[in-house]
């Protein structure tokens, strides 16, 4: 890895259907990555995520959701029941995954590299609750976080990803 900077295309998460899906799928757009979970105060984000995809409008941007129980115990659903929870009653058209755990000793790899600045090479910021968001460049490297109190529609994010959008990869 010496040179190059990290990113993560070398990650494969599992698809709701159990089948692995490399993350190297979305190399050259600018991905948000947000832990979800269907019981939260915060899940009311999961429409205004999509919002956010929608308003941005650009087949180089994307969000990839990964729903965890690891707070709170607010992911009591599992598979195919996430993903209908998720379309039915916030209209979620983009990518949600496995369930993962993001914390703990059984932490997925993903969420090791992303929260870890001497894994990812950028910054430290691991969630402390649901609806936490990386935002990553078309070179997969991890660029910001928000917390999840930044609304996904909020100038600050949307300013971002633009700027990120408009950069060549």
């Amino acid at each position: 890895m010496k040179g190059s900077i990290p990113n993560i295309y070398s990650f494969k998460v599992k698809k709701i259907n159990g089948e692995d899906q490399p993350l190297s799928a979305y190399r050259n757009k600018v991905v948000l990555i947000v832990n979800t979970a269907s019981q939260c105060g915060f899940t009311p984000q999961l429409k205004e995520l999509q919002q956010l995809k929608d308003e941005i409008g650009d087949p180089d941007f994307e969000i990839l959701g990964f729903p965890t129980d690891d707070f709170g115990k607010q992911e009591p659903l599992n598979g195919d029941a996430i993903q209908q929870f998720c379309e039915i009653n916030h209209g979620v058209k983009f990518p949600v995954f496995d369930k993962i755990m993001i914390r703990g000793n059984q932490i997925h790899p993903l969420y090791q590299f992303l929260s870890d600045k001497k894994l990812n090479g950028k910054l430290s910021s691991k969630p402390r609750w649901n609806f936490h968001k990386y935002l990553l460049n078309r070179n997969g490297e991890i660029q910001d976080f928000f917390f999840p109190f930044t609304k996904p529609l909020s100038r600050k994010i949307k300013k971002k990803i633009q700027r990120l959008l408009d950069e060549k990869a």
